[in-house]
């Protein structure tokens, strides 16, 4: 029964998809019979090549994927030709740089010592960032490319079949999931309201079955509100051929999430979420922070459309990262990032295997517990 025909088709034991950014929750999940898969978004292609040398060398042939962000469009694209970070800069106004420095003074935020390498801004959102990604991921064994933000060009779904590998995207509405499948997306994600980063506004008791019902035959993962087997069963009881899973591991032992943000999640409940555009422009679902209260107040402006938000907020959030050192400090206090109301459950830090395991374990409880009635 959690042994699928998607378990036979990517080579794994169970259904369920481990999206992270650090490599050894990827390595872990894979290990227990799951596909990890890494989130490249912050990485380059050098360092995504590097990465992935490391998750093949632990894993030994097991299959993983990765997962990379190619938007559909972005808002400034039109207004100019070839986008680059020093030239979107240009477009940022002046008081949101003085607001950023406000909030930053007012919580004793530290500047970044003389040296520190900046993170960029742009990201893999423009250019040919995402296709050298795409590159680097078919150099390797990956088994899955997943896009994160829309429907993936043409182009990339093409190249990955044609490689032999799998393309997968995320939906928050049934039309985008007819969309990706007409466009040869093999997998789709459909994320609800509940989940944690960039997220749709259907929640996914709701979503689930009219995203299975749109694209049947193709199968289904359903993501938001999910970290065990009663979430997990429910899915798979509305149709999803399997889970993914994002929030759950950032308070893994393996995880490589900040130490503050960490203890910050595992005392946060269900409510300490909010959906924000604080960080990137687009609503995005995050831990609440007096960072995304700063965004959210009439006394600043409006969060820019993206990438200009991210590109305005990148060094500032580094500098947070750098100088929070407790949670009631004033840069741990600014501290953040996405994460699903499932955080409410997620009390505390566990291998990332375990976490497989046990959700396993509960899937089959519950799948006893109905047969069992059933037989009543």
């Amino acid at each position: 029964m959690l042994h699928n025909d998607l378990c036979e088709k990517l080579g794994i034991e169970f259904p369920i998809f481990a999206f992270s950014h650090c490599r050894d929750v990827v390595v872990a999940v894979c290990k227990a019979g799951g596909l990890g898969v890494l989130g490249a978004v912050e990485m380059d292609a050098e360092q995504l090549d590097r990465e992935l040398s490391i998750i093949e060398a632990e894993l030994d042939g097991r299959p993983y994927g990765v997962d990379i962000v190619i938007p559909a469009k972005l808002a400034v694209a039109e207004e100019f030709g070839d986008i680059t970070e020093e030239k979107l800069r240009e477009f940022i106004p002046e008081d949101h740089q003085s607001y950023v420095a406000e909030v930053l003074d007012a919580h004793d935020v530290e500047p970044l010592p003389e040296g520190t390498p900046r993170r960029p801004g742009l990201i893999s959102w423009a250019g040919d960032g995402a296709s050298s990604l795409v590159d680097v991921a078919l150099k390797h064994d990956v088994a899955l490319i997943a896009n994160a933000l829309g429907t993936p060009p043409p182009d990339v779904v093409d190249r990955v079949h044609q490689s032999g590998r799998l393309v997968a995207a995320l939906a928050g509405k049934a039309r985008h999931a007819r969309k990706h499948v007409d466009a040869g997306v093999d997998i789709v994600i459909a994320q609800g309201y509940e989940a944690g980063g960039h997220t749709g506004e259907v929640a996914s008791m709701v979503l689930i079955p009219e995203i299975v019902d749109e694209v049947s035959p193709v199968p289904v993962l359903a993501a938001g509100g999910i970290g065990g087997g009663r979430q997990m069963a429910a899915a798979m009881a509305l149709g999803a051929s399997g889970v993914w899973c994002g929030s759950v591991w950032l308070t893994t032992q393996e995880s490589d999430s900040h130490p503050v943000l960490k203890e910050k999640l595992l005392k946060a409940s269900s409510s300490d979420t909010e959906r924000s555009r604080s960080l990137t422009g687009k609503p995005a679902r995050q831990i609440r922070t007096e960072w995304t209260e700063a965004w959210n107040g009439e006394s600043g402006p409006n969060p820019l459309e993206m990438p200009l938000q991210t590109i305005l907020v990148v060094e500032a959030l580094q500098r947070i990262d750098r100088s929070a050192k407790g949670p009631d400090d004033g840069p741990g206090r600014l501290l953040g990032g996405a994460v699903g109301q499932i955080v409410g459950r997620m009390n505390t830090s566990l291998p990332a295997g375990r976490v497989v395991m046990d959700m396993v374990e509960e899937f089959l409880e519950v799948a006893e517990s109905f047969s069992d009635e059933l037989d009543h």
